[in-house]
């Protein structure tokens, strides 16, 4: 058998408000609760569960979901929809800007708890070149 990841826990201050944020602006479900989880699936089989912790134990993750260029767009537009600040660069310092990093398209934003998101439609080789200016 192959290695693959299989699931991952992330923090949240209140873990059915941070799946079903993540749920809707990538376009999926939150799960039902399993035990003190809230699982948000994906695509290749990867599931996030979210579980509530107190606010000072959580500490700043990244998540970076590769997605089509027809899911990058619904996603931007419940970004913009829902007033979401989101970033060409996970420094926050492009505000209201994109990237078109390797030739597609990117951005960041904030889950509810603080952790880093990202979006992108091409998947980053970083061992043949540079990303392009954004």
């Amino acid at each position: 058998m192959s290695v693959e990841l299989n699931h991952t826990i992330v923090h949240a201050r209140d873990n059915r408000e941070s799946a079903e944020f993540l749920a809707h602006i990538l376009g999926l479900e939150a799960g039902a609760e399993w035990g003190p989880f809230v699982p948000v699936a994906t695509s290749n089989g990867v599931t996030l569960d979210f579980a509530t912790v107190p606010a000072e134990s959580i500490v700043m993750q990244h998540y970076a979901f590769l997605v089509s260029d027809e899911e990058f767009d619904a996603a931007f537009e419940r970004i913009r929809q829902d007033g979401i600040t989101y970033y060409a660069d996970p420094h926050r310092k492009q505000p209201g800007e994109i990237n078109h990093h390797f030739g597609g398209r990117g951005l960041y934003f904030l889950d509810p708890a603080g952790h880093g998101m990202e979006i992108i439609t091409r998947p980053y080789d970083t061992h043949s070149q540079e990303p392009t200016a954004s």
